[in-house]
């Protein structure tokens, strides 16, 4: 099943020079870019996107990272591209992340996991349009859909 995702990649990697790495990966996957942007988030935002975090020990220490440096959105399509991402992003700690994994590659502490990516399609759709209009969103054809399907 086509579908979208949103991922973001964290200050720490942008900062330690991975975005291209992370969308060469995605690409090479056969997932389709459609949106993309680069943003320091104001503290606003950032609550809007952890929200379901509020209140808990490790909420101001997240808010506080993830605002602390640029960060790249990115909305990406194709089969199953929810789980796909997912799995490419490897655990959330990324000490327990498996080598392959973005996080498992270049990953170094539990909190600064590099990326960000939804966990499900209420989620990807609540993302998405948090961080892009719809006119933001570029729908095209890839030189040979066919190969991915």
């Amino acid at each position: 099943m086509i579908e979208r995702t949103f991922v973001m990649i964290k200050p720490d990697g942008v900062g330690r020079g991975l975005v291209g790495e992370c969308i060469r990966r995605f690409e090479r996957r056969g997932l389709k870019l459609i949106g993309l942007k680069m943003q320091r988030l104001t503290e606003s935002k950032a609550a809007l996107h952890y929200k379901e975090h509020a209140g808990k020990a490790f909420y101001d220490a997240l808010i506080a990272f993830i605002t602390s440096g640029p960060t790249v959105q990115m909305v990406w399509e194709g089969n199953d591209a929810i789980k796909q991402v997912r799995e490419m992003n490897g655990a959330t700690n990324c000490l327990e992340a498996a080598v392959g994994t973005i996080r498992g590659d270049f990953g170094l502490s539990h909190q600064k996991n590099l990326i960000h990516a939804s966990d499900g399609p209420e989620t990807a759709v609540r993302e998405i349009a948090l961080y892009f209009d719809e006119s933001e969103l570029v729908d095209y054809e890839l030189l040979c859909p066919e190969w991915l399907q």
